[in-house]
């Protein structure tokens, strides 16, 4: 499944760094990367999504389209 990880504010960007590698390690592949908000989007097997969530330096939610009226 695809998943947005975002850096929470007050964390460095070395632990973004960290969570891109995690996200590796776990068989994920990034897709994108935000300079901006500081957020990479990744591919990553459902089943190894929880190794990315117990990064208290990061928001990790469901990637989904985005639709307006």
């Amino acid at each position: 499944m695809h998943y947005m990880v975002t850096l929470k504010p007050g964390s460095s960007p070395e632990e973004l760094e960290k969570a891109k590698e995690a996200a590796k390690s776990a068989g994920g592949k990034i897709t994108h990367e935000s300079t901006l908000i500081k957020s990479f989007n990744v591919d990553v097997p459902d089943d190894k999504v929880s190794t990315l969530q117990t990064n208290e330096h990061v928001t990790v939610e469901a990637d989904s389209e985005v639709h307006t009226q």
